[in-house]
């Protein structure tokens, strides 16, 4: 029982992405457009921050992510919408790590916390759930905080707006340009 169940919510998720995907293509979001992409290379070049960026297949995991930029998975910025009480805000921690949900509310003294729907995800950003990058304003409307994780590296590499491209640059360009709420709420993962 428990076995169909589970396979009935994968081939539910599948579908709802599918159809977020052709939403996405119909409105000429930045999925289909690369609109965010070119916004992030944008704000990059402007402050005179060097990356890389790699095009690959499309990646639906960190570890799949990780292995597509030639990357360990401990440089990936995971970037996660959370609503804390009444209000959307964007978290990134290294991707070979978990959030901590405890810490979260502790920090902000908060009594509800939940992951962003994917149909709020689209709303609030324009994209699909693991293209999300790691900036809040200007690139994104969220309030961004960032866990201990990503300073313990010298590199970040992230999904830039697609699940297709991505960009690695130095973790000190980074907190400098993305000018974060710093914290630690993540655990190790198993």
């Amino acid at each position: 029982m428990y076995q169909a169940w589970r396979e009935y919510r994968q081939q539910g998720h599948r579908i709802i992405r599918k159809q977020i995907a052709q939403t996405c293509l119909l409105k000429n979001t930045p999925m289909s457009n690369s609109t965010m992409f070119q916004k992030i290379k944008n704000h990059l070049e402007s402050n005179s921050v060097q990356f890389r960026q790699v095009h690959h297949e499309p990646t639906r995991t960190s570890a799949e992510a990780a292995e597509a930029r030639g990357e360990d998975i401990s440089i990936g910025g995971k970037a996660i919408v959370l609503k804390v009480d009444g209000s959307f805000k964007l978290f990134v921690l290294s991707a070979s790590r978990k959030l901590d949900s405890s810490k979260i509310k502790e920090y902000f003294q908060a009594k509800k916390l939940r992951f962003a729907s994917q149909e709020e995800l689209l709303e609030i950003t324009g994209l699909v759930p693991g293209s999300v990058p790691p900036f809040g304003l200007p690139i994104t409307n969220l309030e961004l905080y960032v866990d201990l994780s990503i300073t313990k590296n010298e590199r970040i590499a992230f999904n830039a707006g697609s699940l297709t491209d991505s960009i690695t640059m130095k973790v000190k360009d980074y907190m400098k340009i993305a000018a974060p709420m710093v914290f630690d709420f993540s655990l190790v993962s198993h």
